[in-house]
């Protein structure tokens, strides 16, 4: 099943829409997104991994891979190191973005397939689906929806299932 996200702030469930946020730049190709630029990449990305604080809720139901997040999870988003795009453990040596976060927004992150099979250093890192925060502000380029419409999402969730980012 490919979930399909658009611009006009809606993702596709199947049977439902429901709202989402993407990044304040709006979304641009692939070809075109760099790391930083606050867009959303257009195009078709599997989702990989799921990734949930233990300390707010139970593993998501899903058939995917899941991964109970600790305080030194990160991912790395410094296009110059080898890591770039990669789960890392923290403290790390480059820049790296913290997984557990006190806002919430990361609470459960689904790990979408952008930039990743080959990882093209500066073409976008941390693309992800996650919790928004409340009234659907911008993120910073990754796909944001509420908590019971990313649980549902998961519930139906397929190993080889996708996110679509259309403009």
């Amino acid at each position: 099943m490919i979930f399909t996200a658009t611009a006009d702030g809606w993702l596709d469930l199947g049977d439902r829409k429901v709202r989402c946020a993407l990044g304040p730049a709006g979304v641009k190709p692939a070809a075109d997104k760099r790391e930083g630029d606050q867009a959303s990449p257009a195009g078709v990305w599997p989702i990989r991994e799921v990734w949930y604080r233990p300390d707010k809720g139970p593993p998501p139901a899903c058939a995917l891979q899941v991964h109970a997040m600790t305080e030194a999870d990160g991912w790395c988003d410094d296009p110059a190191d080898p890591a770039y795009n990669r789960h890392v453990t923290l403290p790390y040596p480059a820049s790296a973005e913290r997984l557990w976060r006190d806002d919430d927004v990361y609470d459960i992150v689904v790990v979408l397939g952008h930039n990743d099979d080959p990882v093209v250093p500066g073409l976008g890192s941390c693309i992800f689906l996650h919790l928004c925060r409340p009234g659907f502000p911008p993120t910073e380029g990754c796909v944001a929806v509420e908590r019971a419409d990313l649980e549902e999402l998961l519930a139906k969730a397929q190993p080889g299932d996708a996110v679509e980012i259309r403009p």
